[in-house]
This record gives structure tokens, sequence and C-alpha cells, in this order.
């Protein structure tokens, strides 16, 4: 039996609902085989609401741009870098988000009108989002297993993933609240708090990279450079030390 492509706003919503479903089994009753499947270990990983209520961890597709919009990318790399309940609901947000921006592609796809739209809006908006779910569900199910993640400390990053062993320098610089105007004083001077791409400063909840070669901070948006792919540089070398080592 062949996959349809849904075409109308029943068939987009019944989609929506069958990949929901599927999302939900994942972050709750089936969370323990969830968590061991997005070992930190291997590549970038994505999870995956499937229109016929299942679920799956899997690589992103190879194709650019997807037939799909892609799931948050990564997502096993944070895993043991913060407290299971919050790592869940992190999931459970770019989930929610994952599944409006497929239901409004297929829209676009097909050309919904504005009421069209409007209506696919409020059928999915009619539903418990899936951070609401796990969140509620998380609170009674989740207590014993919150006890385990004990061991998982939160270090009050909880978008960056715990240090490996690797050269690439991917922690944006400290900037502390208290007595910090000494420590901004050393790293501005060393040119650390503000991006080599686009002048601006360093935000705490900004993604960013440093060059190896001339160790400078870039905003990884202006560098096109995200956690998940940060993991697997071993030396970076921002645009600017890319094409002088070319021209040489």
């Amino acid at each position: 039996m062949e996959n349809t492509v849904p075409r109308t706003v029943e068939e987009v919503f019944n989609d929506f609902k069958g990949r929901r479903a599927g999302l939900i089994k994942a972050l709750t009753t089936d969370v323990e085989k969830f968590y061991q499947s997005c070992d930190p270990e291997k590549e970038n990983l994505c999870l995956y609401g499937l229109p016929n209520e299942t679920w799956e961890v899997n690589l992103p597709v190879e194709e650019v741009p997807p037939e799909l919009p892609e799931p948050a990318l990564g997502i096993n790399f944070a895993r043991d870098g913060m407290q299971e309940k919050d790592w869940l609901s992190l999931v459970a947000v770019h989930s929610d988000s994952w599944l409006l921006s497929v239901a409004f592609y297929f829209g676009a796809r097909f050309g919904f009108g504005k009421s069209e739209r409007k209506r696919l809006f409020q059928m999915t908006n009619d539903l418990p989002t899936v951070f609401e779910v796990v969140t509620g569900a998380a609170k009674q199910a989740r207590d014993a297993a919150h006890n385990n993640s004990s061991k998982s400390k939160s270090s009050g990053k909880p978008r960056q993933p715990d240090p490996q062993p690797k050269e690439v320098k991917v922690s944006p610089p400290k900037m502390e609240d208290e007595s910090g105007e000494e420590e901004e004083e050393e790293e501005e001077e060393q040119g650390a708090t503000l991006c080599g791409a686009c002048g601006d400063n360093y935000a705490t909840d900004e993604f960013w990279i440093c060059c190896d070669i001339c160790e400078r901070w870039f905003h990884g948006k202006c560098v096109k450079i995200t956690p998940a792919k940060a993991e697997h540089i071993k030396q970076y070398k921002c645009p600017s030390c890319s094409s002088k080592r070319a021209r040489v």
C-alpha cells in the first residue's frame, strides 16, 4: 500500500495526529527505549513521529533540501548533559515545533488558503501539545527514573553537551554576573566577547565556536556551524583562516 501524501485539511490533521501520537509514545510509555536509542556516542540523531502512530530515532535524511522539514538535529548529544526530565521536555518542545512545521508544509505545498490554514491551526491547537502531555506525565511516571538521573549533573547550560576530549573549542566565553567586570575586560582585550563575523556581543542563549587558528569567537549561525556539527570537528577553522590557507 502506497503512502499517500495528505492533501486536504482533514488528511493533514490526521497525519499530524498520527505523528503526534508516535512522539508521545516515545517520550512517555516507550521512554526507556527512546533514552537508550539516543546514545551520545552516535552521530547526529533525530526523533521522528510517523503517521501510523509509531516513532523512530534515526540519522537525518541526506537529500538537501529534504522532502519534509527535519526534526531537531543531534538530540542525543544533550542527553547526558542535563537532568533526564529536562532533556525529555526539551525534546518535546522541539517535537511540537516540528509537528506544526510538517503540517503547514503540507498546507503550503497544496495551496491551503487563509480559511484552511486557520481551520488546520484550530484543529491542531485543540489537542494538548506534546510538551504538555510529557511534562504532565513526567511528574508521576518519571519520578523513579529521575532519581537515577542525579548522576547527570546539570551544568546550568542545558543546551551544551558534556565536554568531550576534542580540541575544538565549542563553549562560549564565560561571563559572570558577579565580579565579572575584570573577566569581561580581559576577554574584550582578547576579542572573545565579539563575534568575528558580525561584531555583535556574546549572548548566553546563543551557540558560539572558537577558531583554533586565530582564536576569535563566532556565532554558530554566522559561520553556519550547529552544536551538533561542532561535535564532529577536530579543529575548527573560521572562513577567513580557511580562505588564507587556500590561497597559500
